[in-house]
């Protein structure tokens, strides 16, 4: 009973309990944030559209309420030619885009129309040209079809999170650990497995400090990484090195080229000891 009590007093107040301990939800990730809003923003175009018809294709197409920041929406029709669009895919209203693909070759607006005709509505991945810092990134897309219309907002996909940077370190370093060869040949593979995005593997040589492989600056490869320094002035390989005498893994924050945004920009490494080499892999903060 009194447990029930305090429910009620809690529910008069518009408190909210939480079991347990008593903790606050973690905080929502940005990614969950821009998910959140590309949601909202299609929520409501559709609602606009099923209210105004073809009418609202001009608004969706202008600035206003129909773009938030980077989010804008594009409509096609059901055969793929694209009717209005409010960010850089205008150039290509008025046009078939049913075959066209992104950077990767994926048909993704083919995609798009399959499943808005089979499914009515879905979300999409792809990689397409971000006009705030004038990049390639990866997107993904809601859509949902209406009558003979489909409409979508897209939203950048955040960087590389230290979670995901650990989990590729762990990956490179039981690789390096197993068959050394293969894995300084994979880490310096163009589209090899080990580089994704923004997320590489770097390796040097402990006892020279000479990279033996890179996945974003095959230059660097060969090269002797001593007297390497970021923008600041910090000799990052020659810190790496006298942290790993005394510890078999760290982290060193420093300046760094960004292979997407192609900026330079905050990067926190880290590393591992595997054998005679160091093993590392970056991310930048967001």
């Amino acid at each position: 009973m009194e447990k029930l009590l305090v429910h009620l007093f809690a529910l008069v107040l518009g408190c909210t309990l939480v079991s347990g301990s008593g903790a606050a939800p973690p905080p929502a990730t940005r990614s969950e944030i821009d998910a959140g809003r590309a949601r909202a923003l299609l929520t409501r175009a559709v609602e606009h559209y099923r209210s105004a018809g073809d009418t609202a294709l001009a608004e969706f197409g202008r600035q206003g309420r129909y773009i938030d920041k980077e989010l804008y929406v594009y409509v096609l029709d059901a055969d793929g030619t694209m009717l209005t669009s409010g960010g850089s895919s205008a150039s290509l209203i008025g046009r078939n885009v049913s075959a066209m693909r992104d950077a990767t070759g994926k048909p993704f607006f083919a995609e798009i129309l399959e499943i808005a005709k089979t499914r009515g509505s879905g979300q999409v991945e792809y990689r397409w040209l971000n006009w705030v810092d004038n990049s390639l990134q990866r997107k993904q897309a809601f859509f949902q079809r209406v009558d003979e219309r489909i409409l979508a907002v897209g939203y950048y996909l955040p960087r590389t999170s230290p979670a995901q940077a650990r989990a590729f370190l762990d990956q490179a370093a039981a690789a390096l650990k197993a068959a050394p060869d293969e894995a300084i040949k994979e880490f310096n593979r163009l589209g090899g497995r080990f580089v994704q995005d923004d997320l590489y593997v770097f390796v040097i040589n402990m006892k020279n400090g000479h990279f033996i492989a890179h996945g974003a600056q095959p230059r660097l490869i060969g090269t002797d990484g001593l007297e390497l320094k970021d923008t600041s002035g910090q000799p990052i390989i020659r810190n790496i090195l006298a942290m790993a005498k005394t510890q078999k893994q760290g982290e060193l924050d420093y300046q760094w080229p960004n292979p997407v945004t192609r900026r330079t920009e905050q990067k926190r490494t880290l590393f591992q000891v595997v054998g005679p080499h160091i093993v590392a892999v970056g991310y930048y903060n967001q």
